[in-house]
């Protein structure tokens, strides 16, 4: 049984961490880089030198025998979904830090923002089913409840299925949203990815631990898969066991990589031995850009 005040505190810590991120790093990153969905419009007014010419009212010009340009209000509030894997390679770290808690960091660093512009943001937990879905909402207290769930939440499911998540979000968000896709990717999502790629914005957060790129020379090591409960033995000083694993963990990585930017998709790529926040600045500052070009 968890102690309640060790959660809370383990909570505390991460809350007072991001605040100070958010505050005077990210909030700006955040606003520039996920503006509205849309521009809804509010009115017209005359041409002014260095107007879009696709702005133009044709009508409202013809009408008054000068240049009119409308004005639109860009639709600030978003839906922000954060659908994160708990299955059991996630609870999983060899830097003082598990993998899930990885996630928590960064989710409670985008929520935070998410909420300080005034976009609701909601949890889909999943495993090799849906585990746990908490609707989209804004303010403090939800932030820090998001958070909790995927550190402490215990799931029913040891597996990865992304199929499964995916279509539950379709069901429960038929409109456009914005979707962070968190897991360590040990496995690709499959063809429904590409569907939801192309109806929500939908950006992927992946988290890895050091010893799952190169193995350690520690001589003979018992391994134990988290979600199929296999085990076995190797012999990590053996050079060519470590090569060949490192070369397979590569090609694995790559493949990941390219099945992202097939289908459009940014990947933000993260480390148990690594602070977070540079990954998710350069995201903002990419996607910036990008908007801006």
């Amino acid at each position: 049984m968890l102690d309640i005040q060790e959660i809370l505190k383990k909570v505390s810590l991460i809350e007072i961490k991001t605040r100070k991120v958010v505050n005077e790093l990210l909030a700006g990153e955040y606003q520039s880089s996920f503006k509205g969905q849309g521009m809804e419009f509010m009115d017209v007014r005359p041409y002014q030198p260095g107007d879009d010419f696709r702005t133009i009212d044709w009508n409202v010009t013809s009408r008054t025998g000068s240049l009119h340009v409308k004005q639109y209000h860009e639709e600030r509030e978003q839906t922000i979904i954060f659908t994160v894997d708990v299955s059991g390679s996630l609870r999983f770290g060899t830097t003082g830090r598990l993998k899930s808690e990885v996630l928590a960091e960064v989710v409670a660093l985008l929520a935070f923002s998410a909420v300080r512009n005034q976009d609701r943001v909601g949890l889909l937990l999943f495993s090799n089913k849906v585990e746990l879905f908490i609707p989209p909402r804004k303010g403090r207290d939800h932030v820090l409840r998001l958070v909790r769930e995927i550190i402490y939440f215990t799931p029913e499911g040891k597996g990865t299925d992304f199929d499964n998540a995916l279509a539950a979000l379709s069901r429960l968000f038929p409109r456009r949203a914005t979707v962070f896709l968190c897991s360590d990717f040990l496995e690709l999502p499959g063809r429904s990815f590409g569907v939801m790629a192309k109806r929500h914005d939908v950006t992927a957060i992946a988290v890895d631990d050091p010893s799952e790129l190169e193995l350690p020379k520690s001589g003979w090591m018992e391994w134990v898969d988290p979600e199929t409960g296999r085990n076995g033995w190797c012999d990590t000083s053996d050079k060519k066991l470590r090569t060949k694993f490192s070369a397979m963990r590569a090609r694995q990585r790559q493949m990941v990589l390219q099945h992202f930017r097939k289908n459009g998709v940014d990947l933000i790529t993260l480390s148990t031995a690594r602070d977070v926040v540079r990954p998710l600045v350069a995201f903002f500052r990419k996607r910036e850009r990008r908007r801006a070009a």
